[in-house]
């Protein structure tokens, strides 16, 4: 079978799924009592999903839902209000009959990861949050995660069972003709549920029932984990054609839009339509058109609910949902031990645990799941049972599973990631300390998120294209991941740490040299070496585009939608994009991409602060990806700023303000020293200009000395560049041209000197690459096939890492 036909089915059965969904409402009618028998609900259930005979009772809903599909064609699109009042009189079970829309997921994602200090917590802060999302809520509708004994993946059919109990006690029958809240929702109700946030339809009565179900089970499991949930109740032309008056007349309608789109309110809901003034009179009514119907789509229903959902969560009450489920509030008292985090009351000391800290109860929820989620645990952890709490941890399957079941199934990645060595014998680092052991006591924070998300949602009109969008994102998103954690990593050998704390079987046992703390949605947060670090950021940029493209084949995943960007007959210029050899840049070519944060520092740096920093890094980065998307630049790749930070006390608290007033100077012309953030392809340009610099054996003291003349003025730099280059070996001094003057330095006018500056003409200002060269350089090998294999005398930094070049 083909990728075109295997695409058609894929996107047949997520189309069978929301009609199933749609019809199972609609069925269901708008009472908490069905109107039909759940039996034939049942068998209308199976019948949809496997093109069965439908049941008669059911038949004109199935077939009117069948015609909601039809109307989703664009040819359909009524183009004024006579022809959408014809539509109406033409399908009245789809105007009167009334669907639920739930919408919600958790809040404030890094505060509750992130607010204990060690990787334990984190990792089970982490990971708790995605079991609720993953697990918890779809099994809300009867989802059990699929079990594959090759690859022994979790068995959840027990836990599910237990939530979905859960959900039967706390939102009971209202009277002995219901039916239970579990059957009620089945799982084609599930639109997409990823990043921490579920959008489903529902029967129209159990709508707060839901949003409410959703909020407390992260409460309930997490104690202070924040969370919203929303929905609304629509008729079933809505999900098509957007909010519809119920008097129809007084919907604005394409007609109106046609001659008001100018208008400062409507541009305000619609969008503005620009360059309106460079077509014809065709072209501009064709945008104007389409502008509107992307608008008045299934994206105005998820639009309403995520102002609702903005609303909910900054407080404002509703009628039927008057308060959130808040967190509980954790009291103290002077005379009661807290816990070292949050300063809660604790209530147990954990003997068993490394420092016999106090812990609270969240916070031993936290490392519960942090311990249960290594790979060396089996079961709940000893400590936990001794503390006999009610509350049960359940199944726990972590990021570092998931990569070694990814591996499992690709053996090319398999074999490069692995070597000779057993991945049975590869352990979970139990802290960030064992992390920075094998990497020269340094770390590296990446935080990457996707970039014109909203831009590319706002165009998308039916669900099926929400559940696709939702699935290819998701599925792009963690598999360059572990694309890149594979292709760039290996297991490293653990020496020269106290065995005492090493929370290893043994003190050199193998470790994965990284913490997967959360891939949620576009979302990413890792833990890598330092050394590796640029590399891997720069290939997950590369890779996730090269995923939804459909250029990188994984197995058992399928892309179901089209990401290419549409030729223009403007080619977008790469040489006021890129900055190091424009020349040989690759066009960018997907409609989204992804932009990265990166901080390299050492592993003991506070893990509230890097976190700081590398969201400040990730504004940065997405700030030049959306200024380089302008029609006149054209580029819509990824884009990456780092910084490495050696000394908590370099930066106080914010990196941009650091470097207008440190890195700024104005000595005649204006001079910034620093060239971050970088596109994808500036990035590979850095790295191979510090390779070509340790090639050349150019000597260190002189590539510091070099950075502290930048401050004195451009010809001083200058002058010192040229005089230490001219020192250098005849064929050092080419390589040194080759890689780094050429693609970097080149004068834009003339055939002049500038190196080690660069002239960025729209700012008129003359940057340098060089400190950031100097920053990155002994974190930077000489080729990419070499992995670092130091050995200090004082034992913190020594290691021995499986590795072999690869070609």
């Amino acid at each position: 079978m083909n990728s075109n036909s295997e695409q058609s089915n894929s996107n047949k059965t997520n189309q069978n799924k929301i009609n199933t969904g749609i019809a199972w409402c609609l069925a269901w009618g708008e009472g908490r009592e069905a109107k039909h028998d759940l039996k034939v609900l049942k068998e209308m259930q199976k019948a949809l999903m496997s093109e069965g005979e439908i049941p008669e009772e059911v038949s004109d809903i199935v077939t009117a839902v069948k015609g909601l599909e039809q109307l989703e064609d664009i040819e359909n699109f009524p183009k004024n209000l006579d022809e959408l009042n014809k539509l109406i009189e033409n399908h009245p079970l789809l105007w009167e009959s009334k669907i639920g829309l739930v919408y919600g997921g958790v809040t404030k994602v890094k505060q509750y990861v992130f607010e204990a200090p060690k990787l334990p917590d984190i990792r089970g802060a982490s990971a708790l949050l995605d079991r609720i999302n993953l697990v918890d809520l779809p099994a809300f509708f009867g989802v059990t995660p699929k079990y594959d004994p090759k690859l022994n993946t979790p068995k959840y059919s027990a836990q599910c069972n237990v939530v979905r109990n859960w959900l039967n006690e706390n939102f009971p029958k209202q009277s002995d003709d219901e039916s239970k809240f579990s059957e009620v929702l089945i799982p084609e109700l599930i639109i997409y549920s990823t990043g921490g946030n579920i959008l489903a339809f529902c029967p129209a009565a159990f709508v707060d029932d839901l949003a409410n179900a959703i909020e407390k089970r992260y409460t309930y499991e997490t104690l202070t984990a924040n969370s919203c949930a929303v929905g609304d109740c629509f008729k079933l032309l809505d999900v098509t054609f957007g909010l519809l008056r119920d008097n129809i007349t007084d919907t604005f309608w394409l007609d109106k839009y046609r001659k008001e789109y100018k208008h400062p309110i409507v541009e305000a809901c619609f969008g503005k339509i620009e360059n309106d003034s460079n077509h014809d009179s065709n072209i501009l009514d064709k945008k104007v058109v389409e502008n509107f119907q992307n608008r008045k789509s299934f994206n105005e229903l998820t639009t309403k609910l995520a102002a609702k959902f903005n609303q909910r969560r900054s407080g404002n009450d509703t009628d039927n949902r008057p308060t959130r489920r808040y967190p509980p509030m954790f009291e103290t008292h002077p005379y009661l031990r807290r816990d070292g985090v949050e300063k809660r009351s604790a209530i147990a000391q954990v003997d068993l645990i490394t420092g016999k800290p106090y812990l609270s109860e969240p916070a031993i929820r936290k490392r519960c799941i942090g311990d249960r989620a290594k790979k060396e645990t089996q079961g709940t952890p000893q400590w936990y049972k001794e503390l006999k709490l009610d509350w049960e941890p359940g199944i726990i399957e972590n990021w570092t599973n998931k990569f070694e079941i990814f591996l499992q199934e690709n053996p090319e990645q398999y074999k490069k990631y692995c070597k000779d060595c057993d991945l049975e014998k590869v352990e979970t680092p139990p802290s960030l300390t064992h992390i920075g052991k094998v990497s020269n006591g340094f770390v590296a924070y990446i935080y990457a998120d996707g970039n014109n998300m909203g831009g590319y949602i706002q165009k998308i009109r039916t669900p099926q294209q929400y559940q696709n969008f939702s699935e290819d994102v998701d599925n792009a998103t963690k598999y360059s991941v572990y694309q890149a954690l594979a292709d760039k990593l290996h297991p490293r050998k653990l020496q020269g740490i106290d065995e005492s704390t090493s929370r290893l079987k043994n003190n050199r046992d193998l470790i994965h040299p990284f913490e997967i703390v959360t891939i949620g949605g576009d979302d990413i947060i890792i833990i890598v070496p330092a050394d590796k670090a640029l590399e891997i950021a720069q290939m997950i940029g590369e890779q996730f585009e090269k995923i939804l493209l459909k250029e990188v084949a994984i197995a058992n995943v399928e892309i179901k939608d089209e990401y290419r960007v549409e030729s223009t007959n403007k080619p977008a210029e790469l040489n006021k994009i890129h900055r190091y050899s424009w020349e040989t840049a690759p066009a960018s070519q997907c409609k989204l991409s992804m932009s990265s944060g990166v901080l390299i520092t050492s592993y003991n740096t506070p893990v509230y602060y890097a976190e700081k920093l590398t969201t400040q890094l990730l504004k940065s980065a997405k700030k030049r990806a959306k200024r380089l998307k302008k029609t006149e630049f054209g580029y819509c790749g990824g884009t990456v700023d780092f910084l490495v930070l050696k000394a908590v006390t370099m930066i106080s608290s914010d990196i941009e303000e650091f470097r207008k007033k440190a890195l700024v100077k104005e000595r005649g012309a204006k001079l910034k020293l620093y060239a971050a953030p970088y596109t994808l392809h500036e990035l590979e340009g850095l790295i191979k200009s510090v390779q070509a610099l340790k090639k050349a054996e150019f000597p260190k003291s002189q590539i510091y000395q070099i950075r502290s003349f930048l401050e004195r003025g451009k010809q001083t730099a200058i002058l010192n560049y040229r005089y230490f280059r001219a020192r250098l070996k005849l064929e050092n001094s080419k390589l040194l041209k080759q890689d780094f003057e050429d693609p970097w330095c080149s004068a834009k006018t003339n055939g002049g000197n500038l190196a080690p500056w660069m002239f960025e003409p729209e700012e008129k200002i003359y940057e340098t690459i060089w400190r950031e060269l100097v920053d990155i350089y002994e974190f930077i090998s000489k080729d990419d096939d070499s992995e670092i294999n130091d050995e200090t005398s004082n034992g913190i930094n020594k290691q021995n890492i499986i590795t072999t070049k690869t070609n």
